[in-house]
């Protein structure tokens, strides 16, 4: 098998996620002890976030649905705020365009066969 390099997109893909569930997680910590379930959802949304970007580093293939699926959540909790709604929507068509393009999609098929 030779080996596919990791393209540069899924490289920063994957080091925004875990930066950004981890500065979240550290920043909603705190809060979790009042035990209010919205607590509970924020902090597993962040900590999904930097298992999606530790696992793009991978090349596991499902990482890149988790890290859509992640980026969708945020456009749907944006609702009604029209302009969160647009830029979480540029987000995540960024992010998408950036996980399918045709090298990303050979970086994360070597590990198909694994």
């Amino acid at each position: 098998m030779t080996a596919t390099k990791r393209p540069i997109g899924v490289l920063g893909v994957a080091c925004l996620f875990i930066v950004v569930g981890a500065v979240g997680f550290v920043l909603h910590f705190p809060n979790l002890h009042a035990l209010h379930g919205e607590d509970f959802w924020i902090e597993l949304t962040e900590f999904l976030a930097i298992v999606a970007g530790a696992f793009l580093l991978l090349g596991r293939n499902w990482a890149r649905w988790l890290a859509i699926a992640w980026m969708l959540l945020h456009v749907v909790i944006s609702f009604p705020m029209l302009r969160q709604i647009v830029v979480h929507s540029l987000i995540l068509a960024a992010i998408a365009w950036l996980l399918f393009r045709p090298d990303a999609q050979r970086y994360f098929a070597r590990n198909r066969s694994d």
